[in-house]
């Protein structure tokens, strides 16, 4: 998202501010190397501006300030880069993109979620219809397809779901799964369900078992697809999260080897089943794992924009508009690759001008009109860029560990200084030389955060992520 923001303003001076009160609009040097174009999918980012000279320190030049008429501060939005949306009530917004025909709902959860998670429990049974829901449940990515879908029955149930099992799964015992994925009979129970739930596991045994080995659909997954289309709901956790965009990991290594050596389509990458749409990519596990930095070389392989990753017992809701609720225990990673720039044929990997933003459990995100709004609690909880209750160094050692992205982007919304550095690397005890990686993350005149009257939880939004290589000499550290 690109967000008309006040921390533009803070930064001409608070007496401009004060005596003016004029907005700001920030421009930015175009990138030097456009994501690669990937068929179906068009850029809606405007034309470049001008670049200006880059500074001798390697990093692009800070966007020029150019001041417009202001709008009462109470009143409409004016949104920068083109932008022509407009949002009251403290809401922000960036130029639409295109709409995909969707008629029901998702509920797409990273994964370990609880069974007192009522939240989501309780929004999956809802938006099937309530009390008496038919609800066919998936284990098909499972390793004990029967032990899963009877835990996830049993949860659907004690929220009022009628539930029951589709037995189309690789590992189910006694059952062919490619016979049954073509049952004429078992497709119409299933098409004639209110909604469906996808148990996680390993996402390649889901499309192993609905998608037929010339990648055609089988007739399960086309009634899936009907109740969908219906207006039913899907929901998935972890491998039944990672399914629900076109693109979807695989078989991955480790995080880290992959911004080392590079991401293989086929290898890595494989087809997911595209429920949200071909704009968007979708990852789970995200902040306890660290799986944003991995997001983001996939989504530049194949060409993707936009890129959601959702936390671990929480969810993404995504309605028949598109717009995205986030609920449960954490939040999720907004990934924005519109103005990124990268070299594909570097041996290691490396970003500049990625956008990234934290969306916490109650915010709502609109995919096709790029509109943000911040949860009950946070609505008037807009942070002043002048309050500075972080000082000093913002940085990380393990940029990949539990919520560590998280936390960074949180202390540098609050804090006097103007970026955040982690770091990402392997055994700090290993000898020689290795490849690791510098995050930078640096507020720009178009960050926003915003904090919650109830809880200390907040929402980032907008903050700018140069990655690059380094080199880091082994062993990190010697005994006294």
């Amino acid at each position: 998202m690109k967000l008309y923001s006040p921390a533009g303003l803070a930064r001409l001076g608070l007496a401009l501010l004060a005596a003016c009160g004029l907005p700001v609009q920030a421009k930015e040097a175009p990138p030097k190397k456009p994501i690669p174009a990937t068929s179906g999918r068009t850029s809606t980012t405007p034309p470049p501006e001008t670049p200006a000279k880059a500074p001798p320190n390697g990093m692009p030049p800070a966007a020029p300030l150019v001041p417009t008429p202001a709008p009462d501060p109470a009143g409409p939005v004016r949104i920068v880069a083109g932008a022509s949306a407009t949002l009251s009530g403290g809401s922000a917004a960036i130029a639409p993109s295109p709409v995909a025909a969707h008629q029901g709902s998702l509920v797409i959860i990273g994964g370990g979620l609880r069974g007192d998670n009522a939240d989501v429990w309780q929004r999956v049974v809802k938006l099937a219809g309530g009390k008496g829901a038919r609800i066919a449940v998936f284990p098909s990515a499972a390793g004990n397809p029967e032990r899963s879908a009877q835990t996830i029955i049993g949860y659907l149930r004690k929220w009022g779901a009628d539930a029951f099992l589709v037995p189309v799964a690789v590992r189910l015992a006694g059952s062919d799964y490619k016979k049954n994925a073509d049952d004429a009979a078992l497709a119409k129970k299933i098409r004639e369900s209110d909604g469906i739930y996808f148990a996680g596991g390993d996402q390649g045994r889901i499309t192993k078992a609905l998608l037929r080995e010339d990648g055609t659909q089988t007739a399960v997954l086309e009634a899936v697809w009907d109740v969908y289309r219906r207006g039913g709901v899907i929901a998935g956790s972890s491998a039944g999260a990672a399914i629900m965009s076109s693109t979807m990991f695989a078989n991955p290594k480790a995080i880290l080897s992959m911004l080392q050596t590079g991401i293989a389509d086929g290898r890595e990458l494989g087809p997911g089943l595209g429920f949200i749409g071909d704009d968007v990519f979708v990852d789970q596990h995200l902040l306890v794992r660290g799986r944003f930095a991995r997001m983001i070389p996939a989504m530049l392989a194949k060409g993707y924009q936009i890129g959601l990753g959702i936390d671990e017992d929480s969810a993404m809701v995504v309605n028949a508009q598109r717009e995205v609720e986030i609920i449960g225990y954490k939040g999720a990673l907004l990934i924005d690759l519109s103005r990124a720039e990268w070299d594909k044929e570097s041996p290691h990997f490396g970003v500049r001008n990625a956008v990234i933003s934290y969306l916490d459990r109650g915010d709502k995100f609109n995919i096709a009109s790029h509109m943000f709004t911040p949860s009950s609690d946070k609505a008037g909880g807009r942070i002043d860029p002048t309050r500075t209750l972080g000082r000093g160094a913002v940085f990380t050692n393990d940029v990949l560990g539990n919520s560590a992205v998280i936390d960074l982007m949180e202390r540098l919304i609050d804090s006097n200084q103007e970026e955040a550095i982690g770091i990402a690397s392997g055994n700090p005890r290993a000898s020689g030389t290795e490849v690791g990686f510098e995050f930078r993350l640096t507020k720009t005149p178009e960050s926003v955060g915003y904090v919650s009257s109830a809880a200390e939880a907040y929402s980032v939004l907008n903050i700018r992520l140069d990655i690059r290589p380094i080199e880091i000499t082994r062993p990190l550290y010697k005994y006294k």
